[in-house]
């Protein structure tokens, strides 16, 4: 279903795009060697082994549950008529500064190889030594092959609050920060935190998950959820942002209106997905690390990468879903009269600690590579991205040694943006973007 406001898309041309090709970050040396430490050799994950028994994908079926329009409707009624991303961009309130503004630490962060072209560090109230964490990052690239929404370039960073630090109104909650991205030399945001309806539509209460994968299309916004939850993703529709009325550390209804914790606006799930066989288990159902969109394939799809611990010996899944070609079922993924939805495709990989995962298709070859970031053995330091297919796995060189933790400082999860050709991630102190060229070229 076409968003009411793309016919007031404009496209931009070679000018935009000469607008965002940028230059390479000018990094220190601080920034861009790893120490000794950091230097051992990763482990190749090999190959991908493709799963087709029933019983390696079975437990990868999900099961879709829509929240009824009468539970969203109460609450739109209750709070409000729902705002759209226009609105909350022009409320933006932070700015994201450029790379050689941000400190040392910050661009210490960065990938080694293949380096930034675009990088940014956040607001000091959302920098290093605050109990948010960054993990994942969509573009309006996804929402839409013009990589524009109504008439704006917006990126989407997800966020997760520590469930042992700081505020405690706020542990283990999730929020996403909505950057107007139109002036790449001076991109601003705003915070939104996500939350669930209960009672009805009569509440809501904070999605407690780590949103360490999310994907932006169409009209939806997909995320994933906590390790051993029930529901795999939630599902939020961006044309049903709420405002909040009372300025509160409470979560919910509250006397005299709504209220977020100090947030203006909150985004109600409209859905999740569960998987059919039950919560994720190191036998049974994987449990969602990360997330991206592959425009490669017909119909789209969301590509989807397991969560095994750094070091793991255990296989982790790659596997991916197509999305609805029904122009009722806008951003939602393919799923039966029943509602069951299927993986179109799925693969083992010896790559531990996943928290990015990207599927391209390489040209001369039938079948697309799959890019991987990893987190360190250690699970902190500079991580891996090797990039693999049923042939073989290669990653970037860095260091003296040939080490392959070339990759961003706890690097999150991975967004291909196909009108500027640029690869978006973040790392835990910056967002920042490498040109899928680069990142090709880097990885042999």
């Amino acid at each position: 279903m076409k968003h009411r406001g793309r016919h007031r898309r404009r496209r931009r041309g070679a000018a935009l795009r000469a607008v965002l090709a940028g230059t390479a970050l000018a990094l220190t040396a601080a920034a861009t060697l790893i120490s000794a430490s950091q230097a051992t050799v990763a482990e190749n994950p090999g190959p991908l082994k493709p799963l087709t028994s029933r019983a390696d994908t079975g437990p990868l079926r999900l099961q879709e549950h829509l929240m009824p329009d009468s539970t969203l409707n109460r609450l739109a009624a209750s709070m409000g008529r729902p705002v759209g991303v226009d609105t909350v961009l022009r409320s933006a309130d932070r700015t994201l500064h450029e790379g050689a503004d941000c400190t040392s630490e910050d661009r210490a962060s960065l990938p080694v190889s293949p380096a930034a072209t675009r990088a940014y560090c956040w607001d000091p109230a959302d920098g290093a030594g605050t109990a948010w964490q960054p993990a994942s990052v969509t573009t309006s690239g996804d929402a839409d092959e013009d990589g524009v929404w109504g008439t704006h370039r917006v990126i989407l960073t997800g966020s997760t609050h520590s469930t042992t630090t700081g505020d405690t109104a706020e542990r283990g909650l999730a929020r996403v920060a909505f950057v107007d991205a139109d002036d790449p030399d001076h991109p601003v945001y705003r915070w939104v935190l996500l939350v669930v309806p209960v009672d009805g539509g009569d509440d809501y209460r904070g999605l407690a998950s780590r949103i360490s994968g999310m994907v932006w299309y169409q009209n939806k916004l997909l995320v994933t959820t906590t390790t051993g939850s029930a529901d795999a993703l939630y599902v939020y529709d961006l044309d049903r942002i709420q405002r909040t009325t009372v300025d509160a550390p409470a979560i919910g209804r509250v006397p005299g209106g709504w209220s977020a914790d100090g947030y203006r606006y909150v985004m109600p799930a409209v859905g999740s997905y569960r998987f059919s066989a039950g919560r994720c288990t190191t036998s049974g159902p994987p449990c969602p690390a990360a997330l991206s969109l592959d425009r490669g394939t017909a119909p789209d799809s969301l590509v989807a990468g397991e969560w095994t611990a750094p070091g793991s010996d255990r296989h982790a899944r790659l596997w991916r879903y197509a999305f609805s070609t029904d122009p009722a079922r806008g951003g939602l993924l393919a799923a039966d009269a029943t509602g069951r939805v299927d993986a179109v495709e799925a693969y083992r990989t010896r790559a531990s600690g996943i928290r990015g995962v990207l599927s391209y298709p390489q040209a001369g070859s039938a079948a697309p590579s799959w890019y991987v970031g990893r987190l360190s053995g250690s699970g902190d330091g500079h991580g891996g991205l090797w990039r693999q297919d049923t042939e073989d796995a290669k990653a970037a060189h860095c260091g003296s040694d040939a080490s392959h933790r070339c990759w961003a400082r706890s690097a999150g999860s991975l967004s291909y943006w196909q009108e500027t050709g640029e690869v978006w991630s973040v790392s835990d102190r910056m967002l920042f973007a490498v040109p899928l060229a680069v990142l090709d070229r880097s990885v042999g």
